[in-house]
């Protein structure tokens, strides 16, 4: 094989998502070896330039990101009928996709306490909605000794502006 040439299970976006107890085994190697462990974790039902600004700046308060993505049935308790646009594995793939995301992992809890107290990451990443007073999961971090921190752009791209973009567009 050349050097520098990638192969066809390096690219597959497949092999970042992981069923929760083979991640926290991974994460367990990774703090072995002085690694920073970043959480973050969304909808991320249509993948805008605000996602990417959010994970790449989670990204950078660690060595690892992990990208806790909703399920199917939490979006739709979070964000009603019709969503999300897209299924769960196609979410994941898409997150998996981006440099910054080292792993994925996909949730069924309204948050991301649960994986707080399994993962034990080093940081919780959230965007730039959130201030430190709002982080729904500020508790649970605390208590564990995580840091939290905002990350990301000022929020000016949301999925729902999108969305009503697309339709108004799609009416025209």
């Amino acid at each position: 094989m050349r050097k520098n040439a990638t192969t066809k299970r390096e690219m597959d976006t497949r092999n970042k998502i992981l069923p929760l107890e083979l991640l926290a085994l991974r994460l367990a190697e990774h703090k072995k070896r002085g690694e920073r462990v970043v959480l973050a974790n969304g909808c991320f039902d249509v993948l805008h330039v605000g996602h990417a600004r959010y994970l790449e700046g989670a990204r950078l308060e660690g060595d690892v990101l992990v990208v806790a993505v909703n399920s199917d049935r939490s979006v739709r308790a979070l964000k009603g009928e019709g969503r999300p646009i897209l299924p769960a594995e196609a979410r994941a793939r898409l997150v998996g996709g981006l440099a910054a995301v080292s792993y994925v992992v996909i949730f069924d809890e309204p948050d991301v306490n649960r994986l707080l107290s399994t993962l034990r990451p080093d940081v919780h990443a959230k965007g730039t909605d959130y201030t430190l007073e709002t982080v729904p999961e500020r508790d649970t971090a605390r208590r564990l000794g995580i840091r939290v921190a905002i990350v990301g752009d000022v929020k000016r791209h949301s999925t729902r502006d999108l969305l009503a973009r697309l339709r108004t567009i799609s009416h025209a």
